[in-house]
């Protein structure tokens, strides 16, 4: 193995090591000696990959910064099945909340880089969640953004506190009703097929009365 490659290696073990001592015990409970014992390096060693607690602690919540992926699925449903996916994190074995969440509760601090990082990466998902419902052309893309992400938090806190994960199940069904009642077509239900054309109904012919057929015999002899 090269020396850039071995470098590599062991920045992703050092990270791979905060990653579960950050994210299962605690930012402020886990010292930078912890994450170098549990890897069975010196504190120094440590420190030429990442000179302060403070810039391993970015690394730590940079790895969390999960985009949106891109999809063919209609926007409204693209939403919804968000809860889904949290639903399948609250099940894991290793859920303990939102790391986002936890650092700013952990850091106390507002002007730290890692608490500054979490409010930057909740803001932009709130603005996906905008911009998708601004193109869906409801009324007020802006609040009802901010309402969804509400309840996004609030299933994780939810899910967290209980150790339920159906609690993503219920925020998705409160979302469904914020959606709906801003006039958006619930995905999960069949679209009604149209009604076929009624086909006309043939006027019945009317039959000539006795006196009507005579006349027409009659003008009929005098053309002959």
């Amino acid at each position: 193995m090269s020396r850039w490659a071995a470098k590599e290696a062991m920045q992703e073990r050092i990270l791979d090591t905060a990653d579960r001592l950050f994210y299962g015990q605690g930012i402020r409970v886990v010292g930078v000696d912890t994450i170098a014992a549990e890897i069975g390096i010196s504190k120094r060693t440590l420190y030429n990959y990442f000179p302060s607690k403070d810039e391993l602690i970015l690394a730590y919540l940079s790895r969390h910064l999960i985009e949106p992926k891109s999809s063919d699925r209609p926007l409204l449903e693209q939403i919804l099945r968000y809860f889904d996916r949290l639903e399948t994190w609250f099940a894991s074995d290793t859920f303990r909340g939102c790391p986002f969440v936890n650092a700013i509760a952990e850091l106390g601090n507002d002007s730290h880089p890692g608490a500054k990082m979490a409010v930057a990466y909740k803001e932009k998902r709130r603005l996906w969640l905008r911009d998708a419902l601004t193109q869906l052309n409801v009324a007020d893309p802006d609040g009802l953004a901010t309402q969804v992400a509400i309840l996004v938090e609030g299933a994780i806190i939810a899910a967290l506190v209980r150790g339920d994960s159906g609690m993503a199940r219920a925020a998705k069904e409160a979302a469904r009703v914020l959606l709906t009642s801003a006039g958006l077509p619930d995905p999960e239900l069949p679209v009604p097929e149209p009604e076929p054309p009624k086909a006309r109904k043939a006027q019945p012919r009317r039959s000539l009365t006795p006196a009507a057929a005579k006349s027409g015999s009659g003008r009929a002899g005098k053309n002959r």
